[in-house]
């Protein structure tokens, strides 16, 4: 929050967004039953959001049941500082220009800009650190001069075609933003911007095989595990067990891990799920990091062949912000998950196994 006093006025610009559906809308929502209603808020309704989702891991694994994460963070107008939009929805909302009483603040005309943004890391890019595929722009105000200490111009952006979800990663972002600019004479404008938080709502498949892979070290081990499903939703529960079918080592433990893996760069296609996600791929402009996101032992000591683990592990319960399964977003980068079975015997060596999920969308927030 910045004043501005050189040419200004001391003017103030701030941004309000609100839920940008339509008013009949809304009083049909109103009409409706209490279960309906939840139902109705996941599709239409603009969600507050908790805080901004990012790559970083949480030292708390109780992030989610803590106060911060339970409030959402509100803004001085008492709205939350950041919503989620389904990719289908108007953004609208006002502007709100405020001048100490007896001010005046002369303008060369007030515009907003509705942008789409893909932001490069350094060193990921060839010259170009971001790329806007949504540049929209709207005149608010012609030139002239504002006397009232309190002024607000409504907005709205109607039938846009946000093409990916926000994203916050390692060497690259998707990034929504409501841009406000005061123009004035002989001086920089005033602007004011505004992140808009874009999710797509999707939808189970429908083919969801289950995962059965046989893998082992020939007269030595040899064990075969299977997963319910492939796709999961972002809350869901991933449901499989493993069989040992030949045990002729020593092993210690097993560990069950969740990876996810950025790959990011021009021409990202052409390389997508190439690379198993142990291997970093600098390969000219296309860089990889891995990340392990969650990992728990599930066995400890020696198993007997026929032996059967059962593994069950709450995507809900990962201490960071999971994303669907992204692939060759705008040709500029991928996000993928993976389970990464290991096995160590008590030589500490490692065997393991990864096998690729599919992670999607069912709720907004």
């Amino acid at each position: 929050m910045s004043f501005f006093g050189l040419g200004g006025g001391g003017l103030k610009v701030d941004i309000v967004l609100h839920d940008a559906r339509k008013p009949q809308q809304q009083q049909q929502q109103q009409q409706v039953e209490q279960p309906v209603v939840v139902a109705s808020i996941r599709n239409d309704q603009v969600v507050p959001m908790h805080h901004a989702p990012s790559w970083k891991l949480r030292k708390n694994p109780f992030w989610r049941v803590s106060g911060n994460a339970v409030n959402p963070a509100m803004n001085e107008f008492g709205a939350p500082a950041l919503c989620a939009y389904e990719a289908s929805q108007d953004v609208g909302g006002k502007i709100v220009l405020s001048l100490p009483p007896g001010k005046k603040a002369d303008h060369l005309g007030i515009k907003i800009q509705f942008i789409g943004r893909i932001d490069m890391g350094h060193g990921v890019h060839e010259g170009r650190p971001h790329y806007d595929f949504i540049s929209l722009s709207k005149e608010l105000s012609p030139p002239g001069s504002i006397y009232q200490s309190n002024m607000e111009i409504p907005f709205n952006f109607k039938n846009m075609d946000k093409e990916h979800e926000s994203y916050t990663g390692r060497n690259v972002s998707v990034r929504y933003f409501v841009k406000v600019l005061v123009e004035r004479k002989f001086l920089p404008p005033i602007t004011k911007e505004t992140d808009v938080w874009v999710q797509f709502l999707g939808s189970s498949p429908e083919t969801n095989e289950a995962i059965k892979m046989e893998v082992g070290i020939e007269d030595c081990l040899h064990i075969e595990f299977e997963y319910e499903k492939r796709a999961y939703h972002l809350r869901d529960t991933i449901i499989g067990k493993i069989h040992f079918l030949l045990v002729r080592i020593k092993i210690k433990h097993m560990e069950l891990a969740v990876i996810r893996r950025e790959t990011s760069g021009e021409g990202v296609a052409a390389i997508s799920g190439a690379q198993p996600p142990t291997q970093p791929q600098q390969n000219q402009n296309i860089f990889t990091e891995t990340q392990t996101l969650v990992k728990y032992e599930i066995m400890d000591g020696c198993p007997f062949a026929k032996d059967i683990i059962p593994v069950r592990l709450h995507l809900e319960g990962i201490p960071a912000d999971l994303t669907p399964t992204y692939t060759a977003i705008n040709n500029r980068f991928s996000v993928r998950y993976y389970l990464n079975l290991v096995l160590v015997d008590e030589e500490d060596r490692r065997y393991f196994k990864q096998q690729e999920i599919i992670l999607w969308r069912k709720e907004l927030g």
